[in-house]
């Protein structure tokens, strides 16, 4: 192939605007749209994000695109990024770069006009394959020929390219995961498992967000098999030993749920009890609400639910555990007590949880101390009504809730 021409988003009003705001100046082309629109394209894919390579060093696109009328946001300028805002999308533009001096985690950068030098400086050669304006493609590393074979291959040597930034040894199996078939690039593999120890120094940040974007794919155990034999997943990620597990997760999610979780799919894949949960979602930095289904996940991960649970029992799950966590305990039952089995039901119950709406408790904290209560004696009366409440299957209204309270009250005064 020789042109993405046809390709929606290339011709899309807001892509067009980008083009007629930078396309300016020279006699070699001023922009080239590069890495996963191109790349994605060309694997009829989703475009995805819509990265531009550019010859104009970043004050000039930011003025380009100001007199053009689009917001332009200066979002790593020192490394010639800036983010245009056109018809409420974001197109990243990035100048032409040539990596002056790397630090395995980061690079010293100079603008550069020489497109040939900006693609060796790229990654993998599917992701430096560029297109024009009009959407014809520029192939300066052979990464179409790589690309129809689903085949995830360093630019130059790999070694080279790991050493500028060790998060790449992870992007390698990341990639793979998400585009490759066949063998893994043996090169590319040997140099990874060869410089694992570069892992180090990569921030916690980076490490996660490349493992759950891994997790994402959806096939990623063979690829994660992979990575812990040539001793990768170990130095990222010690805790994650439960193959089988994550493979019934996978096929559950992928057959019947259609979604790939990565935190659900994280929290099967680790040997850990609750406080190893915890602790791990600490060291990776994730985010509260990501560390809390770790955390109810591991606590449930020996306590399988019934395809035939009953009714008030499963909103009582839900309105003390929430949507994501009782999602995530009804997938892991499903899974490991056989995928085939029940399937009718257990997608019911998935059904029922994606449209479960929170019921509101009818008292409050003014309720109880207008009954006399006051200090730890108003927790404890809201806890017990609360609890019977549950108990009734959310049924009682207010005043119900308030007699139940006031017995609960005179017990507490006696």
């Amino acid at each position: 192939m020789t042109s993405i021409a046809g390709a929606k988003w290339l011709n899309a009003p807001a892509t067009r605007s980008v083009v007629a705001a930078l396309d300016v100046g020279g006699a070699q082309p001023a922009l080239r749209f590069v890495g996963g629109c191109v790349r994605n394209t060309l694997l009829e894919l989703s475009p995805g994000d819509i990265d531009i390579a550019t010859v104009h060093p970043p004050e000039k696109v930011i003025e380009l695109a100001r007199e053009a009328g689009l917001k332009a946001v200066a979002t790593g300028i020192e490394h010639g990024t800036v983010t245009l805002i056109s018809g409420g999308k974001p197109f990243e533009v990035t100048t032409l770069r040539h990596d002056v001096t790397t630090h395995g985690r980061h690079a010293d950068v100079r603008f550069t006009q020489d497109w040939q030098g900006d693609a060796e400086r790229r990654d993998f050669t599917m992701n430096a394959i560029y297109a024009d304006a009009a959407g014809t493609l520029f192939d300066p590393v052979g990464g179409i020929a790589d690309a129809a074979a689903r085949r995830v291959r360093f630019i130059g040597d790999a070694t080279a390219r790991i050493r500028e930034d060790y998060l790449r040894i992870l992007r390698f199996f990341r990639f793979y995961a998400w585009y490759g078939r066949g063998d893994l690039d043996a090169a590319g593999l040997a140099a990874c498992a060869a410089e694992k120890a570069g892992l180090k120094q990569l921030s916690a940040e980076r490490i996660a967000k490349e493992l759950l974007r891994l997790l994402e794919a959806r096939e990623p155990v063979g690829t994660l098999r992979t990575m812990a034999d040539a001793g990768i997943l170990g130095a990222v990620l010690p805790e994650a030993t439960n193959f089988e597990e994550l493979a019934d997760i996978v096929i559950v999610e992928a057959d019947y749920c259609h979604v790939a979780d990565a935190v659900r799919r994280l929290g099967v894949f680790i040997e850990a009890d609750a406080k190893g949960a915890a602790a791990l979602a600490d060291r990776l930095r994730l985010s509260g609400a990501a560390k809390e289904r770790l955390v109810r996940l591991r606590e449930g991960a020996h306590a399988l639910l019934s395809p035939n649970i009953k009714g008030t029992e499963l909103r009582a799950l839900l309105y003390r555990g929430g949507v994501a966590a009782t999602e995530d305990r009804i997938v892991l039952s499903w899974a490991l007590r056989g995928a085939s089995d029940d399937v009718d039901v257990w997608e019911a119950l998935v059904e029922i949880v994606r449209d479960y709406e929170r019921p509101k408790f009818p008292l409050t904290g003014h309720d109880v101390t207008a009954l006399g209560l006051v200090g730890a004696d108003v927790g404890r009366v809201l806890s017990v009504v609360e609890e019977w409440w549950i108990a009734e299957d959310f049924a009682p209204d207010r005043a119900a809730a308030l007699a139940r309270a006031k017995a609960a009250a005179n017990t507490s005064q006696t």
